[in-house]
């Protein structure tokens, strides 16, 4: 049983929000790397009318909200906390509380559920309103960038290097608001790889049912060298990833629109819904009804 509440529009214009299968957080928790601070939920709803969520028995990870427009509210620890622009809070993983846009000027919110052994490091950033004043140092546009920098390399997949990268993204991220003064401009690194290339070309080609020789021809690669290569740097064969890939395109369609499971199924080039059912509970360990029962417009 749900031991929450939550409601909100039909939808947010340009919305986004990634929950990762419970299989990779048993990675996550394990690998050296990503076990001191990894994300399990993460996402943007833009001016979030109605928004509101309540959670008597608080949640299973901690909590970041980050207000970059408009207002909202957070009730936790017995006191109600007023979110405005460029304020952001943190709720402890079990405590009960609640939170909703309020309703003449609806926030904006950026938020991510994390866990991980370092997470009692963040503390002083902790049950406390948090303002980051508009100024140059307070680099809030370097900030929603390192954000959109965790979500696109999540949304590329769970290899690990993709996790640990992130791991280290959001320690970043987070330092970045508890250590304001220390707060320097991100160091950007871009890689342009065969790996990198090919997982950009099934990302663009998750409704067009490619091969792995169509992804093979893409990247001017041998085969036999290509896959190996491959599961070498992400610890998967390529079409097992491709398939993550799909699948993480079908949590979004099952949370953020109205299509049926047969026309997302067909969308995304599975044989039949149950074929489509049947892979989709392999990863994220629920059918992709239950999925929609969960998350839809959460």
């Amino acid at each position: 049983m749900n031991n929450y509440t939550d409601t909100k529009a039909e939808g947010f214009k340009d919305e986004k929000a990634i929950v990762t299968p419970y299989n990779i957080r048993e990675l996550q928790a394990k690998n050296n790397i990503t076990k001191q601070l990894y994300v399990t939920h993460i996402g943007y709803y833009p001016n979030a009318k109605e928004h509101y969520r309540i959670r008597p028995n608080g949640g299973t990870e901690n909590i970041f909200i980050y207000c970059n427009k408009g207002r909202g509210w957070i009730e936790h620890g017995g006191v109600r906390h007023i979110l405005n622009r460029n304020q952001a809070y943190i709720i402890p993983k079990g405590d009960p509380h609640s939170y909703g846009a309020d309703k003449q000027k609806p926030w904006s919110i950026y938020w991510i559920h994390f866990k991980g052994e370092n997470a009692p490091d963040f503390a002083a950033i902790t049950n406390t309103v948090i303002t980051i004043d508009d100024s140059d140092s307070s680099r809030q546009q370097d900030r929603i960038q390192l954000f959109e920098e965790i979500y696109q390399n999540l949304e590329m997949g769970y290899r690990p290097e993709n996790l640990e990268y992130i791991s280290y993204c959001l320690m970043y991220f987070f330092a970045s608001i508890k250590y304001l003064h220390q707060y320097r401009e991100i160091n950007k690194v871009k890689v342009d790889d065969v790996i990198q290339k090919s997982i950009v070309f099934m990302k663009n080609n998750l409704e067009e049912q490619i091969t792995l020789d169509d992804i093979v021809e893409h990247v001017k690669y041998s085969k036999s060298r290509f896959i190996s290569l491959f599961k070498e740097k992400t610890s998967y064969s390529p079409i097992v990833y491709y398939n993550q890939l799909r699948i993480q395109r079908a949590c979004a369609y099952l949370q953020f629109s109205e299509l049926k499971l047969k026309e997302i199924s067909f969308r995304l080039g599975f044989y039949d819904p149950f074929h489509f059912s049947r892979a989709f509970q392999q990863q994220m360990e629920i059918s992709p009804s239950e999925y929609r029962k969960r998350y839809k417009d959460k």
